[in-house]
């Protein structure tokens, strides 16, 4: 039986999904497939590396310093988010808070990080195999939200969000073999994603990357199109949808303390569905 996780990320929302998977590292529920994308990549890489909490000192303490995301970063050409400070600077062996790459790479789950080709705006599929001690750029990719961010570039190819791709993988998780699939996601799942800001921001980038624009101004499209095969498959009983009933005023850039502990503990609490879920299927004593 193999069990996949997926978490869609969500810039700061992403703070609910480290609530579930701390939930998860407390009652010993792992997973054998990580698909993550954008922030989802993040909480993923500490999850598999078993540094339970290390996620939640991003989110309610980094995030809050200029370095790691501001108009300041971003008028300096470094992108609103700092991905080089954040899955270098703080990440890296000799940072602040660094993520424990061996244990990661020794996970026996498959890791895989989603990304978004700037060029063919298709999504591509990075593993553990493009991982090294220190060199996360994968991480840096998924999370570089067009416009907000310039492309990142691995091998000298340009990558955006992997949220342009594929914003939620479910038929890719079953694909790679999985039997039961979680998916985390940070918005109500009962609330379809709007195009909002994403036509706009497909306007700053479409004369340099006009097939990357497109996979924007689609994307709540996708969005919606991978959140209702979700449900399909919830109905066959081999999924589970994680989802907050409200994001108590968080968004991909917005966010203050007090709201980001409120969605955090809103995943923990949610965590205990997973369990449920997997207790149905004879998998969880």
């Amino acid at each position: 039986m193999k069990i996949g996780v997926i978490d869609v990320g969500g810039g700061f929302r992403g703070i609910y999904a480290t609530g579930v998977l701390d939930y998860c590292q407390d009652n010993a529920i792992e997973f054998d497939l990580a698909l993550a994308i954008s922030a989802g990549s993040a909480n993923l890489a500490s999850f598999l590396a078993r540094q339970r909490g290390r996620n939640y000192t991003f989110y309610t303490e980094y995030a809050f310093r200029k370095q790691y995301a501001s108009l300041r970063n971003f008028i300096c050409g470094k992108g609103f988010f700092d991905v080089d400070y954040v899955y270098g600077t703080l990440s890296n062996s000799d940072g602040e808070n660094p993520l424990d790459y061996p244990a990661l790479r020794d996970n026996p789950a498959e890791y895989i990080v989603i990304a978004t080709d700037a060029v063919t705006g298709e999504a591509t599929y990075f593993d553990k195999n493009s991982l090294s001690q220190d060199n996360y750029a994968p991480l840096k990719a998924s999370s570089s939200i067009p416009f907000i961010n310039k492309p990142y570039f691995i091998d000298g190819k340009p990558y955006y969000d992997g949220a342009l791709g594929n914003p939620v993988p479910v038929e890719k998780a079953f694909e790679l073999g999985c039997d039961l699939v979680v998916l985390i996601l940070t918005k109500p799942a009962d609330k379809p994603r709007e195009q909002g800001f994403d036509a706009k921001l497909a306007k700053r980038i479409r004369k340099k990357y006009p097939k990357a624009a497109e996979q924007l101004t689609l994307r709540a499209q996708h969005y919606n199109e991978g959140v209702a095969a979700a449900r399909e498959y919830a109905k066959q009983g081999k999924l589970a949808i994680i989802s907050p009933d409200d994001t108590c005023g968080v968004d991909t850039l917005h966010k203050d303390r007090e709201s980001l502990k409120k969605l955090y503990e809103k995943g923990y609490a949610d965590g205990q569905k997973i369990k449920e879920f997997l207790r149905e299927k004879g998998l969880y004593a």
